[in-house]
């Protein structure tokens, strides 16, 4: 049978860990974004706060609301043990402690509002209301209590958006807009809360069902139950994980040989290698702090296959996105069985001798790499006296670099007559190789437009060529002590050389690869495609040889 004639052509596979560790923190973040929305309405009125407070519970007590707020909350909560399980470490950077401490402490900061409005709901019919949780902790030290509940939870979900997202361009455009939402929201919702109680100070508190004294008494057992509950298990668990850390280091405990470049350790059996560098004190690069997000801590690896194992589907994602090779792995999520060799492909350079920062190079991009070279610079050099020639390369270095810039690009090398801009630092690779064309289009105008006296001021035309390519490059500082660049790194950076080279034979100024074209959208207007075999590629490369237009490819 043929499979698109299936109701799905591809069968549905299982969620990934990560999926369900997003859906369901998406789930509760959407939960607590709208409590605290509800809770900012009472700044304007008592009335509008319940009013919408209503029509939410409507939703939320629902069989499906529920199902979808307690699954999502019980998947977390069994992800994050797990992950904590696994874990052979507890060494992590600060911001992500802050982010575990408080997922774990919310059960506990939640149990009484739990049962004070969920578990009076279900037991007794009660239902939730502004009048009864604000006066009721009015002037009780519970009102603190309930805020910092507040924050902790909200704090918590902004730490794992952050982690979650800090890689994406859209992101990072608009970081500053997203931090002031976090910080204004729980201030606005401490606000309202604040309103309401002055507003029943001055017209009265609304008539509301409360719990009798009795169904109070079971309320607060049932509260203590489950804090008593949660605490002795989360107590529990970190006594295993002691247990079990204890007994791997063990000297007769089971033990595997990592040989790293010039060094060779023995860590526990169940360690990765991103663990066993971290508790060692191994230099490596781990940008989203491993999960399998970024492919920064990569080694290649040597070793029997069985020591090894199968990359899991979240690792093979991570590894097939930048076409890693077969010995590649993540050292994140690399759990080897027995001995084997691990080199970091991404491991920090010495620096006068010392290891440096984990984080001295930054991170993999997908970007578009422009270069723009003078013709026949050469000829122009012998026959031009030193400074105006100076001239010359000054002039020519801030146009390319004004229309870069304007374009959305950063004009990041000037190496003889040759320009280097990289686009794409802080957008998504469609809106980086737009920019780039564009830059092309601005350059080739003024450039134009200087050539008109050129001639006649220096006896020679002016003219220059581009080679412009998209794909995944590593960009971040490279150099000796203060001697550093910022700068990309990787096949995009040579091919785009190598097209701009190109340009002379093909007698073009702009040389670009279809990719690129194709990524900006505007290849469906491109009749002729050349395929071009370019030096330091192992195949062939589709391209677009064309002169500067006034329009679009």
């Amino acid at each position: 049978m043929d499979r698109r004639s299936l109701p799905f052509p591809f069968p549905p596979r299982p969620p990934t860990r990560r999926n369900l560790r997003w859906a369901s923190g998406l789930v509760l973040m959407a939960y607590v974004t709208a409590h605290l929305l509800n809770h900012s309405l009472g700044i304007a009125a008592f009335a509008a706060a319940e009013t919408v407070l209503r029509g939410v519970q409507s939703f939320w007590h629902s069989l499906p609301g529920t199902l979808l707020l307690y699954g999502a909350a019980t998947v977390h909560l069994a992800l994050a043990v797990a992950a904590l399980w696994e874990r052979r470490t507890l060494r992590m950077p600060p911001l992500e402690g802050l982010r575990v401490l408080l997922g774990f402490a919310l059960p506990l900061l939640l149990a009484t509002h739990l049962t004070a409005m969920r578990g009076a709901y279900l037991a007794y019919g009660i239902e939730g209301s502004y009048a009864r949780v604000v006066w009721g902790l009015w002037s009780l030290p519970g009102a603190s209590a309930q805020l910092a509940m507040m924050l902790a939870a909200w704090l918590h979900g902004c730490l794992g958006m952050h982690f979650a997202l800090r890689a994406r361009p859209a992101y990072r455009r608009f970081s500053h807009l997203l931090l002031a939402f976090a910080v204004v929201l729980p201030l606005t919702a401490a606000m309202g809360f604040v309103s309401m109680g002055r507003e029943f100070q001055w017209t009265g508190v609304p008539p509301a069902v409360l719990p009798t004294p009795a169904q109070g008494q079971a309320l607060d057992t049932a509260e203590t139950r489950i804090k008593l509950f949660y605490a002795l298990g989360l107590a529990a668990l970190l006594a295993a994980y002691a247990a079990r850390h204890w007994f791997a280091r063990r000297p007769r405990g089971p033990s595997i040989a990592l040989r790293y470049p010039g060094r060779t350790v023995r860590v526990p059996r169940g360690w990765s290698v991103l663990e066993a560098s971290r508790s060692l004190g191994i230099a490596h690069l781990s940008v989203c702090g491993g999960r399998a997000r970024c492919s920064t801590c990569r080694v290649r690896v040597l070793g029997p296959a069985e020591h090894i194992g199968e990359a899991g589907r979240d690792e093979q994602r991570t590894l097939d996105r930048v076409r890693a090779p077969g010995d590649v792995r993540l050292a994140c999520q690399l759990r080897p069985r027995g001995d084997i060799e691990v080199t970091p492909l991404f491991a920090p350079p010495p620096n006068a001798g010392r290891p440096a920062p984990v984080s001295s190079f930054g991170r993999e991009r997908d970007v578009a790499i422009l270069f723009v070279d003078l013709r026949r610079w050469s000829g122009l050099s012998e026959r031009q006296w030193p400074f105006d020639l100076a001239y010359v390369l000054d002039r020519y270095f801030a146009t390319v670099g004004a229309a870069v810039r304007e374009s959305g690009g950063v004009p990041n090398q000037f190496i003889g007559d040759s320009v280097m801009a990289i686009f794409g630092l802080e957008t998504d690779l469609s809106t980086a190789c737009r920019q780039a064309l564009r830059a092309t289009e601005l350059i080739g105008e003024r450039m134009d437009a200087w050539s008109e006296g050129f001639e006649a001021q220096f006896g020679q035309r002016l003219d220059f060529g581009m080679g412009l390519h998209a794909g995944r490059a590593a960009v971040g500082e490279v150099g000796y002590l203060d001697t550093t660049t910022f700068t990309a790194i990787g096949e995009v950076v040579n091919t785009a050389s190598r097209l701009q080279d190109h340009a002379k034979t093909a007698a073009s100024r702009r040389v670009v690869s279809l990719f690129a074209a194709q990524q900006a959208g505007f290849a469906h207007s491109v009749e002729q495609v050349d395929t071009l075999v370019v030096r330091g590629r192992s195949e062939p490369l589709a391209v677009i040889c064309s002169p500067p237009m006034a329009t679009p490819l």
